[in-house]
């Protein structure tokens, strides 16, 4: 019997109209995504999006709105026995952002190519301009729905 792994994501814009997103180097995978991850057991789902935050960006948020939760099947890309359901919700920042932003995707520094090297795994966020953000600005298919969704309800 497969198994659902909950994941929950926030959809930042900041004042100057950019959506906020990470770059991910997962198992040789490329991904770029929201921030956010996956449900503990005993957490709500708010609750798993601040401790996101936190723990990714040492960012402490609010959480606002929900924005959409999968309404389809989806494999996992990481387990085939695992179907992936996402809930994405409105964020805002609480305070200054303080890790490093890239102006380009997947521009990762020392210390998070040898944190790949180690772990398998890094990380780097970046703002996309409202105008230039689409759902083909996120790689994973949910993601691609959420974006669509975003988009309806802040089109310029």
């Amino acid at each position: 019997m497969g198994l659902f792994n909950v994941r929950v994501y926030g959809l930042l814009l900041n004042e100057a109209n950019e959506v906020l997103v990470t770059d991910e180097w997962i198992r040789g995978m490329r991904i770029s995504k929201f921030p956010g991850g996956g449900l503990e057991f005993g957490e709500g789902t708010r609750d798993c999006l601040v401790r996101e935050f936190a723990e990714e960006m040492a960012l402490r948020v609010e959480v606002g709105a929900h924005l959409y939760t999968t309404d389809f099947y989806q494999q996992s890309a990481y387990n085939p026995a695992h179907q992936i359901i996402s809930i994405y919700y409105h964020v805002r920042a609480l305070e200054p952002i303080n890790v490093r932003l890239n102006s380009k995707p997947f521009d990762f520094d020392e210390t998070q190519l040898a944190r790949y090297e180690q772990e398998q795994q890094c990380e780097s966020f970046r703002f996309i301009a409202l105008n230039d953000f689409s759902e083909e600005s996120v790689t994973l298919p949910i993601d691609k729905v959420a974006a669509r969704e975003f988009l309806k309800l802040h089109a310029l």
